[in-house]
């Protein structure tokens, strides 16, 4: 399986190799000092909440998850935080089906600065962030896309790779800005189209690579912390 990482400005630190999960990884790592704070914000079922949980166990991954956030108040990503005992709440969305609401974005700011997190990752969170949670978090959120972008942003992305035939999709982690799935590019895995691949079959393979690219994407962004 192939890997990319972004290209970085003359003034970056020097982009080394380094192994993540037995698969050679292209990173801008520097020895992490410190257990970072995390928070994760998702709306589903949350495997790569679950992915990110897994890399810290197992010592791939030096951070702390310290908040789970999402939307949904019957969502299996808050059940897997509460199992290893993990704060989980739900935010308060007014009833939107889709948007999220700034009052409700300045309080989850507030929340997790008073927490101290470092960093907030998005797993399969479905509203977009907007101004108050930028620019309390700047370059600071995360967020794994089903898809190589710029290429095939927005929903169901792995049917949009089927629609246009290409023989080649993945998914992408990327800083958040206020754009949708248009932040700078940390990380890349890359999943062939197969001939006989349905949306189905092709979700399931990039999920797969998304669980391994999502820790080792965290760990690049945490060497960029100041």
């Amino acid at each position: 399986m192939m890997w990319k990482s972004a290209s970085r400005s003359a003034h970056a630190v020097r982009a080394e190799n380094f192994v993540f999960d037995n698969v050679a990884v292209m990173g801008y790592a520097r020895e992490v000092m410190r257990k970072v704070r995390l928070a994760i914000m998702g709306s589903g079922s949350g495997t790569n909440c679950q992915s990110i949980f897994n890399a810290i166990d197992d010592g791939r991954l030096d951070a702390e998850v310290v908040l789970v956030l999402s939307d949904h108040a019957d969502a299996r990503i808050l059940e897997r935080a509460r199992q290893r005992g993990v704060p989980a709440e739900v935010m308060d969305c007014a009833g939107y089906k889709n948007k999220f609401p700034l009052e409700e974005q300045e309080r989850v700011a507030q929340r997790l600065t008073g927490l101290g997190v470092d960093m907030v990752c998005l797993a399969g969170f479905m509203r977009l962030v907007k101004e108050p949670l930028l620019r309390a978090f700047p370059n600071r959120i995360l967020n794994i896309h089903p898809a190589l972008l710029p290429n095939f942003p927005g929903v169901e992305a792995w049917t949009q790779a089927l629609h246009a035939k290409v023989k080649q999709t993945g998914c992408t982690v990327h800083y958040v800005d206020a754009g949708m799935d248009s932040g700078e590019i940390i990380m890349q895995a890359f999943v062939p189209v197969l001939p006989d691949d349905t949306p189905e079959t092709l979700h399931a393979r990039i999920q797969v690579q998304e669980h391994i690219l999502y820790p080792a994407a965290i760990l690049s962004a945490v060497s960029r912390l100041g």
